[in-house]
């Protein structure tokens, strides 16, 4: 007869060291006896791994922040600043381009050399080739002197060939000076005046036709150098005149027809539409309205 198996038994504990059941609060319903190194069961949306992190001290990290997220926040953005008040700013309206500039002023001796190397290069180029010969890099090339630098004093072929004209109006304002009008008349005195810088315009044609032109294309922003010569032309006139004082006087409204005369008998004859003898006669009867009495 073979022996039954008996089913293993517990090990039996030493008297004192039975596992106490945890306290229980009155109405709670009894649960199972918590057996020796085995964790507590977790409750439901713990997160063991955060709470291990927060319970380290880890830094940078907020409660319920998942530790494998990286931190999206931008920086904080400074708010703009206003211009104070009374400061002027730059700004480039779309369409138009940058803000004109504006010639550079010859302010020592040295750049006043400068400046009359490249006004002679330019008139020589002028009375080669009119007004397609004067290209601002020849320019530079003729003068000696770099591109750059050119451009800092004439910011475009329009500028350069108006103060070509203000350098030649200087000329013979320097030469009426040396050599006045034999005329008695006033009148008489500007006709032989702009007759004589109108017979120096008829041996370099080329040369007026491209301060001529000049003069028609410039635009807003070479408003100051046409200024100058149109108040360089009436010093002229005014000069020639000879009378005391060297004011316009009441005079200023056929001085003023004597320089638009001037400058459209130029460009009729420049044209092909005048010939000398009718730009002589034109000067000489816009001049005469100096001889009439005043008023």
């Amino acid at each position: 007869m073979s022996a039954q198996a008996r089913p293993p038994q517990e090990p039996t504990r030493p008297p004192g060291t039975e596992t106490a059941a945890p306290p229980r609060t009155p109405g709670q319903e009894p649960g199972p006896p918590e057996q020796p190194g085995r964790r507590p069961a977790q409750e439901p949306g713990q997160n063991p791994a955060a709470e291990a992190a927060r319970g380290a001290g880890q830094p940078g990290r907020s409660p319920g922040q998942n530790p494998t997220q990286k931190s999206a926040q931008k920086p904080a953005q400074k708010p703009a600043q206003k211009p104070a008040r009374g400061t002027v700013q730059a700004t480039t309206v779309q369409g138009t381009g940058p803000a004109p500039k504006y010639p550079a002023a010859a302010t020592t001796v040295r750049q006043e050399a400068r400046r009359g190397r490249i006004l002679a290069a330019s008139t020589r180029l002028a009375c080669g080739g009119g007004f397609e010969a004067v290209q601002m890099r020849a320019v530079a090339e003729h003068s000696g002197v770099a591109l750059g630098t050119l451009y800092r004093y004439f910011p475009s072929k329009i500028h350069l060939l108006v103060a070509v004209m203000e350098d030649q109006l200087r000329q013979l304002h320097e030469a009426l000076r040396v050599r006045p009008p034999a005329a008695e008349e006033p009148g008489e005195r500007v006709a032989e005046v702009l007759l004589r810088a109108f017979r120096t315009l008829q041996r370099e044609p080329r040369l007026a036709d491209a301060m001529v032109r000049a003069l028609i294309f410039a635009d807003g922003s070479v408003r100051v150098e046409v200024d100058t010569v149109s108040r360089l032309t009436t010093r002229i006139i005014v000069d020639a005149m000879g009378t005391p004082g060297g004011s316009a006087g009441p005079r200023a409204a056929e001085i003023r027809v004597i320089e638009h005369t001037w400058h459209a008998a130029l460009v009729s004859w420049l044209s092909g539409r005048e010939s000398v003898a009718e730009v002589t006669t034109d000067i000489r009867t816009a001049c005469a309205l100096l001889d009439r009495p005043a008023g």
